[in-house]
């Protein structure tokens, strides 16, 4: 199993190699795209800013491999934070022009809003430890994960699927917001399981030996 995390210029890659590590698994460090190809499994990290997130895959053509892999191949993929954001079509974070949105990779249909354009009325950005609530049928990517489990969060925008049978779980911080998300054999989670103690690890655990889709 190559379990491949994407290096696309930002920061925070040591602690999701490591955390993958602790599970026994060596991780692959993935700096070109043309690499993704001789990866079982995707991971995408994300931090900072949307659009500068967005813009540093789109000029190491990230865009078009990630979605050759993902859409074309049917292989995993999870993003985690602004990696999961990054999933949907677009995101208001990072424009300087009213109105104008910053295209994402398009894997899960949806937008990414900041939280108080959603309602909430609370300190921004929510850093801290949340608990999630499941929705629906059991997830694989939960599996062992009991209801109201904390993870640990840090963000200001969040992501709105279009089609709410994507979401997998919920966060209420002043207003709920997806915690989880999933489209087939594409997963993302807002929260960051890379530092969310045996729980996170589980999650990882559950994406890494889990079935493709």
């Amino acid at each position: 199993m190559r379990v491949g995390v994407i290096d696309y210029g930002v920061g925070n890659l040591s602690s999701v190699l490591r955390a993958i590590e602790e599970l026994r698994v060596v991780p692959v460090l993935v700096t070109r795209a043309m690499e993704l190809s001789s990866i079982d499994r995707m991971i995408l990290p994300g931090v900072g800013n949307f659009s500068d997130c967005a813009a540093l895959l789109a000029a190491g053509g990230w865009v078009a491999a990630i979605a050759d892999e993902a859409k074309g191949k049917g292989k995993p993929l999870l993003g985690i934070c602004v990696g999961m954001q990054l999933l949907a079509d677009y995101s208001s974070e990072g424009s300087d022009v009213p109105g104008q949105k910053t295209a994402g990779l398009g894997l899960i249909p949806g937008r990414v809003d900041h939280l108080a354009s959603l309602g909430c009325n609370l300190r921004v950005p929510h850093v801290g430890w949340n608990e999630i609530r499941v929705q629906g049928s059991a997830e694989v990517l939960l599996t062992g994960i009991p209801q109201t489990t904390d993870f640990y969060f840090v963000h200001s925008f969040a992501f709105v699927p279009d089609d709410p049978a994507d979401v997998v779980a919920v966060t209420d911080y002043g207003v709920e917001f997806a915690a989880v998300v999933r489209r087939g054999n594409v997963w993302g989670t807002q929260f960051h399981p890379e530092k969310s103690s045996r729980a996170g690890l589980r999650v990882l655990g559950n994406y890494i030996r889990g079935p493709a889709c």
